[in-house]
């Protein structure tokens, strides 16, 4: 888990303060040609690694074919580039990360690849999943603590300044024409791109250009800071957090959806992040866990988290359910003891299997109503994450007993789509009542782009894949 103590990545040794109009810290473009070759090809080496599948080539080929025109690297150099991404040459990895750490300007500060590699990621506006996996395991590669790329990340967002606007419903429509039309004017005067009625694109939940200058030329440069600050970085950071403004706290299911009574986003956090995580509770109960944020009080995966609240009427009554299977099992181990006192042959008496009959009877609706409607809101849940309301940032996925079992129909739902890749980072099901088999699972590769982590009960079936695939 990451700490969020500090706010700023640190910066090379005997770097001084930045100068206006000139880039503050080296870029992968300041290294020397062979070095250049190094890092686009300890990338390329990498992808083939980390995403070997035959549906994934297309995006290994075109990411590979990126960075090497943003090295301004040669185009001789990318048919080899290209053969590294398809699998060739895999044992190189670590010799071309040893290039790279020699580096005179890299040997005190290997965060500068991982800075340029998140800059060309984040270019379009498109934070692919799979790119922030790369990003991460290079960053395992430089010997870069996980912990510098979160900061990283954290101050390329303190970088954007907030705008917040304030309409009143109750105006008069000649002064709401009037306050539109100073808004618009004071739109363009800062720089920001509009459309018809004064509504600015470049609002995104909460985070909008243009880049504090200062903040963001410590960082990428003042040659980076301008780059981002202009109409085209604020099309970027609309595109990354979605225009609709307030994310997927924005989204309201505003009709009954099939079987489904309620679904909506609730915030664990206030913080912004390039990468978001997205829990979701499997039951409820009275007392401490009648809520769907009380199981997450002490996750810290990210400083944008978010809980789902679904069908809360009937994870109560499954919860309740479980509090009255407890109860009976417990009055049943106390009869078991008996049987070794006194009073044995008065308890050897009474009928335990009608006991059984009736805690049976208690949970059989309630879960089965349950398991139905979780897969009726992980389907839902699959194309709120496809029509990009969280934007285009990846997402990590987290749930226990049937709310894991939300994530597996939410993936498998993603997998029948063409557009499922590069949104899921990262997946961890607790528990999930789903089904063991590996053709059940196979999909998933192409949707889940780090890792899928099964904690399930070793008494029961189990299906690991290498590399990317956990199971404990």
């Amino acid at each position: 888990m990451a700490s969020w103590g500090r706010s700023r990545c640190r910066l090379p040794q005997g770097a001084e303060p930045a100068v206006e109009g000139e880039p503050h810290l080296p870029t992968g473009r300041d290294l020397t040609e062979a070095n250049r070759f190094a890092y686009a090809a300890l990338g390329s080496v990498s992808l083939s690694q980390l995403f070997p599948e035959p549906e994934q080539s297309s995006f290994c080929t075109e990411f590979v074919a990126g960075l090497v025109k943003w090295l301004e690297l040669s185009e001789a150099v990318l048919p080899t580039m290209t053969a590294f991404a398809n699998g060739l040459g895999g044992e190189g990895a670590d010799m071309f990360a040893q290039i790279l750490l020699k580096d005179p300007i890299l040997k005190d500060n290997p965060l500068v690849i991982i800075q340029d590699l998140l800059s060309f990621s984040l270019k379009d506006g498109h934070y692919d999943a799979r790119a922030r996996v790369l990003i991460c395991h290079m960053t395992s590669l430089l010997r870069v603590p996980l912990a510098e790329l979160d900061l990283l990340e954290e101050t390329f967002l303190e970088s954007l300044k907030e705008i917040k606007e304030e309409e009143s419903e109750t105006a008069e429509a000649s002064r709401k024409k009037r306050e539109n039309r100073r808004k618009w004017k004071r739109y363009l005067l800062i720089g920001l791109a509009t459309v018809g009625g004064g509504t600015v694109i470049g609002v995104t939940g909460g985070l909008a250009a243009p880049l504090v200058a200062a903040g963001a030329a410590t960082i990428i440069g003042s040659a980076g800071a301008a780059a981002l600050g202009s109409v085209a970085g604020i099309a970027v950071m609309t595109s990354l957090f979605g225009a609709a403004g307030a994310g997927l706290t924005g989204y309201k299911m505003k009709k009954r959806v099939g079987a489904i009574e309620e679904f909506t986003f609730l915030p664990l956090t206030e913080g912004r992040q390039l990468h978001i995580t997205i829990t979701i509770t499997g039951w409820l109960a009275s007392g401490k866990y009648r809520t769907f944020s009380a199981p997450w009080a002490a996750l810290a995966h990210s400083h944008e988290q978010y809980c789902l609240a679904w069908e809360a009427k009937y994870l109560m009554e499954l919860g309740n359910a479980l509090e009255t299977i407890l109860s009976g099992l417990a009055n049943m181990v106390a009869q078991e003891a008996l049987k070794y006192t006194v009073l044995s042959g008065i308890v050897a008496a009474l009928t335990l299997p009608a006991s059984l009959l009736s805690v049976a009877n208690v949970i059989d609706n309630p879960w089965g109503v349950c398991l139905h409607r979780s897969a009726e809101v992980g389907k839902h849940l699959a194309h709120i994450l496809l029509s990009r309301q969280q934007g285009r940032r990846p997402v990590t996925l987290i749930g226990f007993s049937l709310g894991a079992r939300v994530i597996y129909f939410c993936l498998q739902e993603m997998a029948q789509e063409k557009d499922c890749q590069g949104i899921i980072e990262d997946v961890v099901l607790l528990g999930a009542p789903v089904e063991g088999d590996a053709k059940h699972w196979e999909p998933f590769r192409k949707v889940v782009s780090g890792r899928i982590i099964n904690g399930y009960c070793r008494s029961a079936a189990t299906w690991t894949m290498p590399g990317r695939w956990t199971s404990s």
